[in-house]
């Protein structure tokens, strides 16, 4: 089952790193028919991964858009950044095996791509098994919750 919302967009953001990949990345969903909304970058030349990266967090943190999918070099920065957000869990995932998981246990609401060290045919399998991976709860629910929102542990 797809964890996309029929009305909700998927956020999507990078930087100049990301780039060529955020574009393969929304072709694939727009031949699905999966709405996104593109948060920037919107072309190779450098830039700053957070200036995109923070619109693309508050959009899915305030209900706006859900999931998020982003991408730089090595996926840490734009993941850091995303992370200070209150309401964002962004894993870094370069295999299947830990989109799954990052759905299944940590109920993940970006997936963060590192795009310089996968290829564009991995990253679409991990966007895929991101997508329709749910939530497993139970367990894993009670350790989401110990995730302070509030900035204290």
């Amino acid at each position: 089952m797809s964890i996309v919302q029929p009305d909700k967009k998927i956020a999507i953001c990078s930087d100049h790193a990301g780039f060529e990949l955020k574009g393969v990345i929304e072709s694939w969903l727009a031949e699905r028919g999966l709405a996104f909304e593109d948060f920037g970058t919107h072309s190779s030349e450098s830039c700053d991964y957070p200036d995109f990266a923070h619109p693309a967090a508050v959009a899915v943190e305030s209900g706006r858009c859900y999931p998020g999918i982003a991408m730089c070099g090595s996926g840490n920065g734009i993941g850091i950044t995303l992370n200070k957000h209150q309401g964002i869990r962004a894993a870094l995932c370069w295999n299947v095996e830990l989109a799954s998981l990052a759905r299944r246990h940590n109920n993940a609401n970006v997936l963060v791509l590192p795009a310089r060290f996968i290829s564009a045919e991995l990253a679409l399998e991990i966007v895929e098994t991101f997508l329709n991976t749910d939530f497993e709860g139970g367990r894993h629910e009670r350790r989401v919750a110990k995730i302070p929102v509030d900035g204290i542990c």
